[in-house]
Order: structure tokens, then sequence, then C-alpha cells
């Protein structure tokens, strides 16, 4: 007879930050594990991801969010992780792999739908962690990449940022531009990663150092960031550019703030003049287009033509800390903590 655990290990939150979350807010509980029923999937996680989305969950002030993490309660998130055990008349197998989204946890009991088979072959299954969907879905749909484009994508060393970079050239832009906070992720970006030129935060204007390296403008925004750089990218909007907007660091990760908004200046008259389309993308917006982009990634990262850069933390132990090493910029690609 099969012996499953009885006991799980969950990162909670202990308290509502008043700013950003920093480690003692958080804890690592362990709580008795219920067997799976009939028609539930048993899966030992084997690593999660660290998103920024979660200092806005945390703070409550988003009122549009699926759900909000009040004291007390597990953090979710997307998690990479082996079957155990699994209904036998269902369409998964134990030493399946999936994904879902019962991560900062070591184990997840869930219905079958809740996990989704990674194929056996797959090069990486840890790249799937990264949100590069999110990514290759505003640049394939929303911008629109095209042959020639100059292309510029803010918050370039993050997890969504170092994929985002490489998709784009991938998909025919001429030249590709990324904004970053340190020059050692500048470098990173262009020696690893092909960026092209990288704007660092601090060096000086945003604006002047995107009009040196992009004194013709650019043709698409992939925005994670907002604030400041937003306003640079619509200075340096060519006619007919495509903007899509998928994230905000600038307000989400704003000590003053709530984590749930963040105002930008931008030129209204520009984007009019220029016809300037600007999208926002949010939350699962392209997730229908996840078997095309595990099978894209798949050949792209098989053919060695992309790399998904993680950084990795060992032990469940070292999630508590995470949230804020990510917020504080200690991170290079996806921040992913490995059990």
């Amino acid at each position: 007879m099969t012996s499953f655990p009885t006991t799980v290990r969950e990162v909670r939150l202990l308290a509502a930050p008043h700013g950003l979350p920093r480690p003692e807010h958080f804890s690592v509980a362990e709580r008795p594990l219920p067997a799976p029923g009939p028609e539930q999937v048993l899966v030992r996680n084997r690593a999660f991801v660290v998103f920024p989305g979660l200092r806005t969950l945390i703070g409550g002030a988003f009122a549009e969010a699926p759900f909000s993490i009040r004291p007390g309660d597990a953090l979710l998130g997307p998690a990479v992780g082996e079957v155990l055990a699994a209904p036998a008349d269902g369409p998964l197998r134990p030493g399946d792999l999936v994904t879902h989204l019962l991560g900062w946890r070591d184990h997840a009991v869930a219905e079958a739908a809740a996990f989704t088979r990674v194929d056996g072959d797959f090069p990486d299954p840890l790249a799937l962690l990264s949100p590069g969907l999110a990514g290759y879905g505003a640049l394939t749909r929303a911008a629109r990449v095209r042959e020639g484009d100059v292309v510029l994508v803010t918050g370039a060393a993050g997890a969504v940022g170092t994929v985002s970079g490489q998709v784009a050239r991938l998909l025919g832009a001429a030249r590709v531009i990324g904004t970053t906070g340190s020059a050692a992720k500048a470098k990173r970006l262009t020696d690893e990663l092909g960026y092209d030129a990288v704007l660092v935060r601090g060096e000086g204007p945003i604006a002047d150092q995107l009009a040196a390296a992009a004194p013709d403008g650019i043709d698409v925004l992939l925005d994670m960031v907002g604030g400041e750089q937003l306003t640079a990218a619509v200075e340096a909007a060519r006619p007919d550019a495509r903007f899509a907007l998928i994230g905000a660091l600038a307000g989400q990760m704003d000590p003053a703030r709530r984590g749930a908004d963040a105002p930008a200046v931008v030129d209204s008259f520009r984007l009019l003049t220029r016809n300037v389309t600007v999208q926002g993308v949010s939350g699962q917006r392209y997730a229908e287009l996840e078997p095309e982009w595990w099978e894209r990634l798949g050949g792209w990262l098989r053919a060695d033509e992309l790399t998904v850069p993680l950084t990795v933390l060992p032990g469940i132990e070292q999630a508590p800390g995470a949230l804020s090493r990510l917020i504080d910029g200690d991170v290079f690609g996806a921040m992913v903590v490995e059990l």
C-alpha cells in the first residue's frame, strides 16, 4: 500500500505590511495534509516562482483582483510538481510533471482540472515557471512585432523582460533596447541575452538615454514599469507605434503606495498625432495561448535560440525572504524557490 505524506509545509502571511512586505511578514508553517479524494490529485512540488503581483494581492487594495491574501492565509502562485497520486480514470498518472497555481507549499491536493501535464520531453520544465507567456502574447497579439521594428522592453532584467527581449528578436525586431536598475544587469542583458542597448535607471534621465539609444524612435513598447519610463517611451514613439502595458512596477513597488496604482505623465497629444495604440494586458489575458507558447518555447530551447534565466533559492525556508529580495532587485530573470 502506497504511503503518502500526511503534512504540508506552506508559506503564510503573518501580518499585513505597512509599506513593502519584508521577511518578518511571512512564515513557514506545517499543517495536516488530507488524503486525496477519489477525484483529486496529489502533487509534490518541485519549485514555485516568486512574482511581484503578490505585493498587490497582499495589499488588498486592488478591488478587481480574483482574490486577496490576508493574515493567516497561505500564499499562492505558479508551481511545477510531480504527481504522486491521481484517479485511475483521469488524465494524469503518478510520475507526471504538471504546472499549477498551488505554489508556496511542498505538496498540493486539488481536482485534476487544476493541473496541466508537461510533456515528458520538454527540455526544461522549470522554464515554464517564467511568466514569458505574458510577453509572448503581448508581442504577438497586442504589439504585433514586425520585421525591422525597434522594440523597447522596460524592466528588462526581470522574469518577463529577460525572455521577451529574446522573443522580440526571434520575431524579427531589428533593434531591442531594455531598461534596468544597475550597470551589472545591463551588461548581462547585452552580453548574454542579445540586447542592443540598455538604459540604466539613475544614470541620467531615461528620456535622454532613450533618445541616444533610439535616435529615430521606437515602434514597439513592452512595458513592465510605467512611471518615468512610460513617459519617455511616449516621447520616443514613431508613427503607428504599438504599446503593450503588462506591468506597473513603478507603482506596485512604491513603499508610499498600496500596490494597486501607478500614475504616469504621458503626452496624449503625441499619442493621437502619431496614431500610437496603447493596450493594457492583465492577468490571464493570453491564457488560451499557453499551448502555442509552450510549443514555441520548447522549440527555441531545443535549438539553443533562447535561454530562460533563473535566480534559484534552495529550500522553502528561504521563501519568507524571497519577495523582499525581488522587490530590492536582487534577481536576474525569474526568481524560483526550488524544493
